[in-house]
């Protein structure tokens, strides 16, 4: 199990694809924004759901924090059942997202990589792609790893993702 953690636009889903090319055996691939891909509208803007500020900022709500512990539990489920697992997520609480994932992988392998950028470069990212709030990777940059514990970290800003990859897959334990 791999859990990869960094801001907004800092390049962890590029990583997450190069290193699904890179390591030896498959490798699924799953992430927070697929997760709120998966749910209704209705829990966008909205207290109990996710909302997105105008100037970035991220807040969620219970029913977003139910349907997430959810989501990481079927994911360490598979994990369980001997699927090799890739997590692109971003700790908003920091260091308690990071124990949320903790308290689910309980028993299991996992290697914790950070993703860092510089906020500027998050930030042209953010606008180059166009579907993200501007603002939100600058107000992620940094608070994302506010307490977190990482077994190896790389740093998108002058580095590519395969670079990047490979170094995170050079720190994967072999069976």
């Amino acid at each position: 199990m791999i859990v990869v953690n960094g801001g907004s636009s800092s390049g962890k889903s590029g990583i997450v694809r190069c290193l699904q090319a890179v390591l030896p055996d498959p490798w699924l691939a799953f992430g927070v924004d697929s997760l709120i891909e998966a749910m209704p509208a209705s829990m966008q803007a909205s207290d109990a759901g996710i909302e997105f500020a105008p100037d970035g900022g991220v807040s969620v709500g219970p029913e977003f924090m139910a349907l997430q512990t959810a989501w990481m539990e079927g994911v360490a489920a598979m994990a369980r059942a001997g699927a090799r697992v890739i997590v692109d997520d971003v700790f908003l609480g920091g260091v308690a997202s990071q124990q949320r994932w903790q308290k689910v992988l309980a028993g299991l392998d996992v290697l914790w990589a950070g993703v860092r950028c510089e906020s500027a470069v998050a930030a042209g990212r953010e606008i180059a792609r166009g579907d993200r709030v501007q603002g939100m990777a600058v107000s992620q940059a940094e608070v994302v790893h506010q307490g977190v514990f990482y077994d190896v970290e790389v740093d998108t800003t002058h580095t590519e993702s395969l670079v990047c990859a490979r170094n995170i897959a050079g720190r994967v334990r072999r069976p």
